[in-house]
């Protein structure tokens, strides 16, 4: 790539800090007026801020420490900007080096705000939260006894997180329920596999799920490609309930199908968060009919594949609308115990439109659920007439007659049988035959 500069999650020097206040000593020193200097609005704002402080101080019932109040007003300030910003005092700093760093029980949970409430946007794969049936849009109303209302993602994700084989209950509201959902879940430590590839039975369709964009996503799908290359039809790249991840992946992921243009811009206040991710040439699957499914859990990173993807009209998007997470978000160290995470851009499509709040549209719109199929025991071919007739004599006799045992089921294989289960995965296989036909693939 020709750009390193890829990941989402940044981190500013203390130096910073340190020079704001030296500027600060030197407007104090300087001879011309104090408001002429900051500008009388900014001196106003900063006085009231002062006295609000002071009477909190003062008057409040209980008794507050004037560091207290500093660190909640700075909550407030950073909530009320955006529901990604926040302000982490030493504790809520340390717990996010420990989740990043190192090694905790979770339960396997992506989660972000919308319209105000706590909002689940991908269960990963194979965790505790998704084998306990967490699902993409349930709402967190209570985390064991408390509630979530007004409370922050990072308090949240603190509760959340505690130590292996330990308990926590959620309260949630789904959609297709009538009244809230108590959720049992046993937190362990997540390890996830980010890239499962299967073959879809007679097909000759190759089908690759990606769950999170982790540092191997890009390597271990061209892997796959370039094995299944000299056999592959079309690729399915299954992108739903994925909350996204490293940006650089996301880049990467996509300019394995896309050959020139660009994939994705990142635009901020400064001018060094302006960056535009151009796709490149070498190593480009450009011949390979694609199609992406997505859904509401599908965020971040993977709104960002599956919008480039579908503006530079190489697949054809389908499944639900996606989450809508499009900003990026840095951490900015205040000292080494306390920082900020703030919102500094957003990232924008090739056709310069936004995710943030808005989402990727599908192509083709289809809502989860299993194939509809009318079963007729009576509608049989002729070469199936006598073994239709022997199993409805075992019916009548109340016998039925040993089989030979089963194989086990090939996890590398996805079946008739699978894809009558979900609907959504048959019309992205359907919609590769008609690509192959139209385009003349072969």
């Amino acid at each position: 790539m020709k750009n390193k500069n890829f990941i989402a999650l940044g981190f500013i020097s203390t130096f910073v800090a340190t020079a704001l206040l030296l500027s600060s000593s030197l407007f104090a020193k300087s001879n011309e007026p104090l408001n002429s200097q900051i500008g009388g609005d900014r001196l106003n704002a900063l006085a009231k801020y002062t006295k609000v402080i002071q009477a909190v101080e003062q008057y409040y019932v209980d008794d507050q420490n004037i560091s207290d109040i500093i660190d909640m007003s700075l909550e407030g300030l950073l909530t009320n900007l955006d529901a990604h910003s926040s302000f982490m005092n030493k504790k809520k700093f340390k717990d996010m080096k420990i989740q990043t760093e190192g090694e905790f029980g979770g339960l396997g949970i992506t989660v972000g705000m919308r319209d105000g409430a706590l909002t689940v946007i991908a269960p990963i794969e194979g965790t505790p939260a998704d084998k306990a049936g967490m699902k993409s849009e349930d709402i967190i109303l209570k985390i064991d006894d408390k509630s979530t209302l007004n409370m922050t993602i990072d308090e949240a994700v603190s509760l959340m997180r505690g130590k292996p084989k330990t308990k926590i209950n959620l309260t949630i509201v789904r959609k297709s329920e009538t009244k809230p959902l108590n959720i049992e879940i046993i937190r362990d430590i997540i390890k996830i596999d980010s890239v499962y590839t299967k073959k879809i039975e007679d097909s000759g369709v190759l089908y690759i799920r990606v769950t999170s964009f982790d540092k191997k996503v890009t390597d271990e799908v061209k892997k796959a490609l370039i094995k299944n290359k000299g056999s592959m039809k079309g690729l399915i790249l299954d992108l739903r309930n994925n909350p996204g991840g490293l940006l650089n992946q996301a880049v990467g992921l996509s300019d394995l199908f896309i050959d020139e243009g660009i994939i994705v811009s990142q635009k901020g206040k400064l001018e060094r968060e302006n960056q535009v991710f151009n796709a490149t040439k070498a190593g480009t699957f450009k011949d390979i009919p694609l199609v992406v499914l997505i859904n509401g859990g599908s965020a971040s990173a993977s709104e960002i594949v599956s919008g480039a993807l579908q503006d530079h009209k190489r697949a054809v998007v389908v499944g639900n609308k996606s989450f809508g997470k499009g900003s990026v978000q840095v951490i900015l160290p205040i000292g080494n115990e306390e920082a900020l995470r703030l919102t500094v851009a957003r990232y924008y499509l090739p056709n310069g439109r936004t995710i943030q709040a808005k989402g990727v549209e599908p192509d083709i719109e289809v809502h989860p659920g299993e194939v509809v199929v009318d079963k007729d025991d009576f509608s049989i071919k002729e070469s199936d007439l006598k073994k239709h007739l022997e199993g409805q004599l075992e019916k009548l006799e109340g016998k039925k007659k040993s089989d030979k045992k089963e194989d086990k089921k090939d996890k590398k294989l996805i079946t008739k049988e699978d894809i009558l289960k979900d609907i959504q995965l048959k019309t992205a296989i359907d919609t590769i035959k008609v690509l192959t036909i139209t385009n003349g693939f072969h």
